[in-house]
């Protein structure tokens, strides 16, 4: 297994120093949300400006494995909008996908910007098959994947279960789009089973390891960290582990991604 932890667990755009001492914690990926490191991460991020933040994270040791928390800076982006939105959505994650080309990462998580609301499920799911079978077709140069992530029933009313990520990936039929598993979302829809996994494997690039609240790794007694691990390591899943954890203490972020680091090795290795 390989763990990386997610940038929303350090000091938002001053994190360089951090960076220098999660090598140390056994983490070698950092997952990126791009809103904290850049204030504007679209008409005025610059090639530069991706390039240094690479070489940040590479001079510490690390590597960018990708992107999530995408629409953080861009909250009227998303499906299920007008047109005018619809066109902005596709070129900004266009753009979001030729960063994380930039900046050495595979995966791009798609969570939020998907409220279907009044609009039925099988509308939903046909706009989001065109919507990410149009995106792909724009990125597929970029060599990179999106992933819609399986949320839970009070995060999102639209693709709770990974069996439904999984069916708009294979309707979609596409290398840029593929399946992330989320620790919790898998507890809060009742698909903590290795038959989820099993089905997922073929498609499974990533996986968020967390607990409700983004709080530290085994706090909350929800989560079955040491489950998690047994059946990754069933379907012989060797991609990354990113621990999806918010910053609790801002006066040493490292204390609780350490925290949350053992747990990792406790749960995820064989």
């Amino acid at each position: 297994m390989n763990f990386a932890v997610s940038n929303i667990g350090l000091t938002a755009f001053l994190h360089d120093k951090e960076l220098g001492q999660l090598s140390e914690l056994g983490i070698t990926g950092v997952e990126v949300a791009p809103s904290r490191v850049w204030k504007n991460t679209w008409d005025e991020l610059k090639s530069s400006d991706v390039k240094k933040y690479r070489k940040t994270i590479e001079s510490a040791g690390l590597r960018v494995i990708g992107l999530h928390s995408l629409f953080y800076d861009q909250p009227e982006l998303g499906l299920f909008k007008s047109s005018k939105i619809r066109t902005k959505s596709l070129q900004f994650l266009s753009h979001l996908s030729a960063v994380c080309r930039d900046l050495g990462g595979k995966t791009l998580i798609y969570g939020g910007g998907r409220k279907r609301g009044e609009i039925s499920e099988n509308d939903a799911i046909t706009e989001t098959i065109n919507f990410f079978g149009e995106l792909t077709s724009k990125t597929e140069n970029h060599l990179t994947c999106f992933c819609i992530e399986p949320l839970g029933p009070k995060t999102s009313d639209f693709i709770n279960s990974a069996l439904d990520s999984l069916a708009i990936v294979n309707a979609v039929n596409n290398p840029g789009l593929r399946i992330q598993l989320d620790a919790k979302a898998l507890f809060e829809n009742n698909e903590a089973n290795i038959d989820i996994f099993n089905a997922v494997k073929e498609k499974l690039v990533h996986f968020h390891a967390n607990e409700p609240g983004l709080e530290v790794l085994g706090t909350s007694g929800f989560v079955n960290h040491m489950m998690m691990g047994k059946m990754l390591r069933a379907i012989n899943y060797s991609n990354f582990i990113s621990i999806e954890q918010r910053l609790l203490n801002y006066s040493d972020p490292l204390k609780d991604i350490a925290t949350s680091a053992k747990v990792l090795k406790k749960c995820y290795v064989g």
